[in-house]
């Protein structure tokens, strides 16, 4: 792995890292938090273990498999000349596998919260020597439904300890989780999620429910789109758009929570390396998924929040690399998009793609009513306007009555 230059979160966390504080970090996909704990951990680690006594001093939780398989390669491709093992705890392998590299020693373990809380359960593992636990998106953990499994997992953990917490954002669970387990913890945000439209061109396109498949191959077939990653709501839909896209010829892979680990790597890698045009996901699949230079994201059906839009197109854009999200918009999406919009300080013009003119009945819009100036520097009390509104109306339909009498 060539470093040629470090990132805002590397220039903010190594440094607090390195000398043993807690640390509660906030930054989007794609910007180099990974290595941000990774160097500092190695650093701290290659001081104190022992190539014949190896005893597990470190503990990374992520809540994919995946994201296991991304962060064990970069343990491997920065340590691979330091006497540091690590052994990844995941679902999708078996058991055995990993017990047995646990049993031979290792200094690290990269795990997901279910199988590793399998693993205590059973009494296969031993977590009194840990001195750091690095939690990397944590609140992708915490919406997936492991906060217990977390707590139960840090209880077992040696105190005192150094432990790094790593989200997208800083909502208000991660707090509570913050406050609970760290001390004296060091908050480092340096982007927002605003920041997901620094690099990254928005395009939005109205079309009707029934021709949503049509309109996905008509933009890869226009565009010559070679890479894409197309974003479901559900695996039911997820299966949908990947044999449609099948039999339209396009060469497609899919990855959702259904489908073996193996399968999942596999689908992966073909469209990393141009074997196939889309990789078809789900948003809880796609955690961790890093494409170098991805230039393509579509959303073929709207997530469930903001933050996981945010997830979605931080897939491109990474890096400081330009990328392109693409966003297909029924009538029943509308209402998402204009509040994401909102949150994001988003403006994205939504069109019509030729020949796919809308023939659903588009909802009837409001109306906006003009604010006088007075208003809008809020020098109107609205609630003595509405009085004075009322008590206009009622004079003048009094009037109103005089005149007919």
């Amino acid at each position: 792995m060539k470093l040629e230059q470090t990132t805002a979160i590397q220039n903010k966390v190594v440094p607090l890292a390195m000398r043993g504080v807690d640390v509660l970090g906030a930054s989007k996909s794609g910007t180099g938090k990974t290595l941000a704990y990774i160097l500092p951990l190695l650093n701290k680690l290659q001081k104190v273990v022992k190539k014949d006594e190896k005893v597990l001093r470190a503990l990374i939780i992520v809540p994919t498999i995946e994201l296991v398989d991304q962060v064990s390669r970069t343990i491997s491709d920065i340590g691979k000349y330091l006497e540091i093992k690590h052994v990844k705890i995941q679902g999708g392998m078996p058991k055995t596998t990993q017990l047995s590299r646990l049993s031979a020693g290792v200094d690290i373990a990269v795990a997901t919260p279910g199988r590793l809380q399998s693993f205590i359960g059973d009494k296969k593992i031993n977590l009194e020597h840990i001195n750091t636990v690095i939690l990397d998106e944590a609140d992708t953990m915490l919406e997936l439904g492991f906060l217990e499994e977390i707590k139960a997992i840090l209880k077992q953990c040696k105190q005192p300890r150094q432990m790094m917490m790593f989200s997208a954002t800083i909502s208000q669970n991660i707090k509570s989780l913050a406050k609970e387990f760290m001390r004296d913890t060091a908050v480092v945000e340096v982007s927002s999620r605003r920041d997901v439209v620094d690099f990254i061109a928005h395009r939005a396109y109205k079309v009707d429910k029934k021709r949503k498949n049509e309109l996905v191959v008509k933009l890869i077939q226009d565009m010559g789109l070679n890479q894409v990653l197309l974003f479901a709501s559900t695996k039911a839909s997820a299966n949908k758009i990947y044999e449609y896209l099948k039999t339209q010829n396009i060469r497609t892979s899919i990855m959702h929570g259904d489908i073996d680990r193996g399968a999942r790597a596999k689908s992966l890698a073909l469209l990393k390396s141009g074997k196939t045009q889309v990789l078809v996901a789900t948003d809880v699949a796609a955690r961790g998924i890093d494409i170098k230079e991805l230039d393509m994201v579509i959303n073929f059906e709207m997530p469930e929040s903001t933050d996981e839009f945010t997830h979605r197109v931080g897939r491109t854009g990474r890096a400081n690399h330009k990328g392109s999200v693409i966003s297909l918009l029924t009538i029943h999406d509308y209402d998402f998009f204009t509040k994401m919009e909102k949150h994001l300080k988003l403006n994205i013009k939504r069109d019509s793609y030729e020949g796919f003119e809308l023939t659903d009945r588009q909802p009837r819009q409001k109306r906006q009513i003009k604010k006088t100036l007075s208003e809008k520097k809020g020098y109107i009390d609205y609630d003595k306007k509405r009085m004075y509104t009322y008590a206009a109306q009622k004079a003048a339909r009094k009037k109103d009555v005089k005149k007919k009498s």
